[in-house]
């Protein structure tokens, strides 16, 4: 028996490999120790706590998985409430099913079972499992720099615990340190090849880095690689929001409709079937499944795609109880600990009060959140607070790394004309469009009406016509060490260059330049005959894109809406 102690000892301290839980999914049956000298050791790990102990909030388990999992561990707690790892994977469960079905009460029960199991076992006596399962419920509340503290604490102290990198990963991206998460991923890519999770995490940084082919071939592998409906509905989902991103509603409709085959009430892939079908002109389509999606997750975002729909429909009473709506949401998502300060400033610069928008994203560019969408979000509510100079400078940065959203194109453009810069101006509002021509049911028709106020270029060639090129000393700074910095009133040192921006290295010489989509060449072949050959571009891809991890398939397939 002494012997078979020592045996498991080891998978006792490592909840990758030990766990209280013994196939409780799969099967049903939970097993329950109750330890004491003469009981028997921990059995293996069933693959539901691996999993939710791996994943936290992306655990790819259904509803009725997690449930029976959570049951399971509750009822293990009531024999054996000092047992730390049956409360971590609690805590991760429940923060996996809050994610799941958009209830942000169950991230509470999350925290206090994660916190019980730190008091049971301390993280620095080799907690790691509640310490990660703690970044992962940051990350899921948006408090990336407090998700960084925990992963990068539990990383130093075991650099080869692979399920440090995916929350880290998603931290560094929340952050916007691009280049942090791809070293991240690389680390993951050689500690865990080509498994579902570190594909999808694959998937998100290539597209952050500009590398939007590899990002779907990443995503299309996870597809085929997943072993169940709540995995493979995810990376579907992911396929869906690419084929978003690159203006093609119809194939992203395909793969949310696939996503909801697999896994009903996806309140994710809802919203953005909702998004295609208003593109598609299918307004009746639209407007069901963006109520269907607030139903299933009352999440302010979802209210104010649905506000502004409406809105664009002229049903003017149905935006403004939407709008009404996502201070409501915000507010309760607040009472548990999650940020929605992002979403409610592009409200408020479109809708509210663009100074009140300016002072929320303000203090998120203190906290150290400093990604492309509060880049985009600040320079936006910076223009719309009569600040536009100042403006220019947080949309260049967001349009400097490789996630160049239509959204942020056409943002910086319109500044750009408000400032008489009318070639980059130009140049910007024609990416946008051919982008992605459906990117908002609101500013569509405006970004139209602006390249049409623009015209062509005057004969001659103007020389402003690609714009003044800018330069790193245009950029504000960043200092991620700095988190008590304000960026918008530092207007004295705008010199520093950002840490980590991997889209700004050298690139290597050798790697294939991914293809170019036919559907795009189409519409850009068509612009540029209804310009009379006068057609600007965006600034093109260079060859030889370094890759932040593993070469993927760059330039294969399209995948289908199937996923096979």
């Amino acid at each position: 028996m002494i012997a078979m102690k020592k045996r498991y000892a080891p998978l006792a301290r490592n909840a990758v490999i030990a766990s209280l839980v013994a196939g409780a999914v799969a099967t049903g049956i939970v097993v329950v120790w109750t330890g004491g000298d003469d009981g028997p050791p921990p059995p293996a790990p069933g693959p539901a706590a691996r999993t939710v102990l791996a994943e936290g909030p992306g655990a790819a388990l259904s509803a009725a998985e997690l449930s029976s999992l959570i049951a399971g561990q509750e009822h293990r707690l009531a024999g054996n409430p000092g047992d730390h790892l049956s409360w971590a994977v609690l805590g991760s469960a429940y923060l996996a099913q809050g994610a799941l079905l958009g209830d942000r009460t169950d991230f509470r029960r999350a925290e206090k079972a994660l916190r019980r199991s730190l008091e049971a076992l301390p993280g620095e006596k080799g907690n790691a499992d509640a310490q990660l399962g703690m970044a992962a419920l940051a990350n899921a509340r948006r408090d990336f720099a407090t998700a960084r503290r925990w992963a990068e604490s539990v990383r130093a102290r075991s650099p080869e615990q692979w399920t440090a990198y995916p929350v880290l990963i998603d931290a560094y991206s929340g952050l916007g340190s691009y280049g942090a998460a791809a070293k991240a991923l690389r680390t993951l890519e050689e500690l865990r090849p080509r498994t579902v999770q570190t594909l999808m995490r694959g998937s998100r940084v290539h597209h952050d880095n500009g590398h939007h082919e590899d990002a779907e071939a990443l995503a299309d592998e996870a597809s085929s690689r997943s072993g169940g409906k709540a995995e493979r509905a995810a990376a579907q989902y992911r396929l869906g929001e690419l084929a978003w991103d690159r203006g093609e509603p119809k194939e992203a409709a395909a793969y949310f409709d696939t996503a909801l085959q697999l896994e009903p009430g996806h309140h994710p892939s809802l919203a953005g079937r909702g998004r295609a079908a208003a593109a598609l002109g299918r307004t009746d389509d639209a407007l069901r499944d963006y109520r269907a999606a607030i139903e299933r997750a009352p999440m302010p975002e979802y209210a104010l795609q649905a506000g502004e729909l409406y809105e664009s429909l002229g049903m003017a009473g149905e935006a403004r109880a939407h709008y009404e709506k996502v201070r409501r949401l915000a507010a309760k998502a607040r009472k548990y600990g999650v940020s929605e300060e992002l979403t409610l400033a592009r409200y408020e610069a479109d809708h509210g009060l663009a100074k009140a928008a300016v002072q929320r994203l303000a203090q998120e560019w203190k906290r150290g959140h400093r990604s492309a969408h509060v880049s985009d979000a600040l320079g936006w509510a910076l223009y719309r607070a009569g600040r536009a100079q100042e403006g220019l400078k947080y949309l260049k940065r967001a349009t400097t790394p490789g996630l160049r959203s239509a959204l942020s194109l056409y943002h910086q453009g319109e500044i750009e004309r408000s400032l008489g810069l009318h070639g980059p101006a130009r140049r910007h509002l024609r990416e946008a469009l051919r982008l992605n021509p459906y990117f908002s049911p609101l500013l569509v028709p405006r970004a139209k009406r602006a390249v049409s106020v623009l015209g062509n270029p005057p004969p001659g060639g103007p020389v402003d016509v690609e714009g003044e090129p800018w330069t790193d000393e245009e950029l504000p700074p960043e200092d991620e060490s700095a988190e008590d910095e304000e960026p918008v009133e530092d207007r004295d040192d705008p010199s520093r260059r950002p840490d980590g921006d991997a889209s700004r290295q050298p690139r290597d010489s050798g790697s294939a330049r991914p293809r170019e989509r036919d559907s795009r060449e189409a519409r850009e072949s068509g612009e540029a005959r209804e310009s009379g050959g006068a057609r600007e571009t965006g600034e093109p891809r260079q060859s030889g894109e370094a890759r932040p991890g593993e070469s993927s398939t760059a330039g294969s397939r399209r995948p289908s809406p199937s996923g096979t």
